[in-house]
């Protein structure tokens, strides 16, 4: 059965609509999981919350080790990776990743970033092909079906693909890049924007979103379900 990881990136805690200074991208990764968990109960949901409790930043140790075949590593280096590990092994699990993440100067939150310079992991998430040195990544999460769902909130408005603002945007460019990097290339986004607008404009989004969230939710049980039919063995 398809397997769901929840992250919310943001650093506010609480929801959106139910706490004051609430936040937004949580209150739409939120209704995702409620929504699957209604329709879906006997599917597992592993949540990470890195917006209260981040990842830890890329430093010396964890560079060393990473780039030291597996083998070779010194009880040190299994101790520098130990919280990578447990990240990519939570993200090879899942059939679904649902990030929650704030736009932040045009891009995403610093405990986001860090997850993923955390996942993007040579030998776990990645292979390096020396013998083709022009193109020598092969992403290794190309093994089986896998979807991102990209659920966003913005102050602003006409961040999307086609819209005004839309060059200055980073976030969900960059996060394509990366995901596409180790083999995650179905990704779909959500977004609420006019955060600091307010009014009719960010009710509009937010009702708009939360609707985009439950069509989605219906799309992806039932391609979840027909990718795990035909990847299991019979």
């Amino acid at each position: 059965m398809p397997h769901i990881l929840h992250i919310d990136a943001s650093a506010r805690p609480g929801i959106a609509g139910t706490d004051n200074h609430g936040s937004h991208s949580r209150h739409l990764t939120d209704q995702f999981a409620k929504q699957w968990q209604l329709r879906r109960p006997q599917d597992m949901i592993t949540y990470r919350d890195i917006g209260q409790y981040p990842p830890s930043f890329l430093n010396h140790d964890w560079i060393a080790s990473a780039f030291t075949p597996e083998e070779q590593r010194a009880p040190w280096m299994k101790d520098a990776l130990a919280e990578s590990d447990q990240l990519v092994d939570e993200l090879i699990a899942a059939d679904v990743v649902v990030i929650g993440t704030p736009f932040y100067n045009f891009g995403m939150p610093a405990a986001l970033k860090a997850w993923i310079d955390q996942v993007v992991r040579p030998g776990r998430t990645v292979d390096i092909d020396e013998s083709n040195p022009t193109d020598p990544y092969v992403p290794k999460l190309s093994d089986r079906p896998r979807h991102a769902v990209v659920l966003t909130a913005r102050g602003g408005i006409g961040f999307d693909i086609g819209g005004k603002m839309a060059h200055i945007n980073h976030l969900e460019p960059n996060l394509a890049t990366a995901l596409a990097f180790i083999g995650i290339t179905k990704i779909h986004y959500i977004a609420i924007e006019g955060q600091e607008v307010g009014g009719e404009v960010l009710a509009k989004s937010v009702a708009d979103a939360i609707r985009k969230v439950e069509r989605l939710v219906d799309e992806l049980q039932v391609m979840t379900w027909r990718d795990t039919q035909i990847s299991e063995p019979a």
